[in-house]
């Protein structure tokens, strides 16, 4: 996964759980796309102080992942979900000869799903 959509993702996750500061400057480099120098700047403090804030973030969101395993969890019922779609667009579609086939493959879908929550 690219960089920044992960840091996007982790901070949508967890970024409350991050203080007031850290929240401002890990959006200013994730979600604004300013550099440290431009945080720096609007922060009051050194491109090295924003570099070491958001490195601890980094870190801090991919422990609280390690542990909670919300993306995780997330992207699988994701994917069980897109199965599903494309399943019922085959039944809508009538491409489907076994119609008892298609019921038990939704059923374990939505299982899998259930059990996820």
């Amino acid at each position: 996964m690219e960089k920044i959509v992960e840091q996007g993702l982790l901070y949508d996750f967890y970024g409350e759980l991050l203080t007031e500061h850290q929240r401002q400057i890990y959006e200013g480099i994730v979600y604004e796309n300013l550099s440290l120098g431009e945080i720096a700047t609007e922060q009051g403090i050194s491109r090295q102080g924003v570099h070491d804030i958001v490195k601890r973030c980094d870190k801090a969101l991919m422990g609280y992942e390690n542990k909670l395993k919300l993306i995780e969890r997330f992207m699988k019922i994701k994917e069980r979900i897109k199965e599903i779609d494309s399943l019922s667009e085959l039944y809508e579609n009538e491409e489907i000869d076994d119609k008892s086939s298609y019921c038990k493959k939704v059923r374990q879908l939505s299982a899998e799903i259930l059990e996820e929550l």
